[in-house]
């Protein structure tokens, strides 16, 4: 549950801070852009967050849902 919250959070986090740089968020000289495109590579390596979902329901309810 942590590993699913901890990346979204972290995501979320990059994106405003790429949105507050305005055009300079994506330039090279600062390093937003750069830890937003991590972000979004650790989210799909991860694990989406509906697989994370899926397993946490049926880690609390001991029902498969996929």
């Amino acid at each position: 549950m942590l590993k699913r919250n901890n990346c979204g959070k972290a995501l979320d986090i990059a994106r405003v801070a790429r949105d507050m740089h305005g055009g300079n968020g994506i330039s090279g000289e600062y390093h937003v852009m750069r830890h937003a495109s991590n972000l979004e590579t650790v989210n799909t390596y991860e694990g989406a967050h509906d697989v994370h979902a899926l397993i946490l329901g049926r880690a609390i309810t001991g029902e498969s849902a996929f």
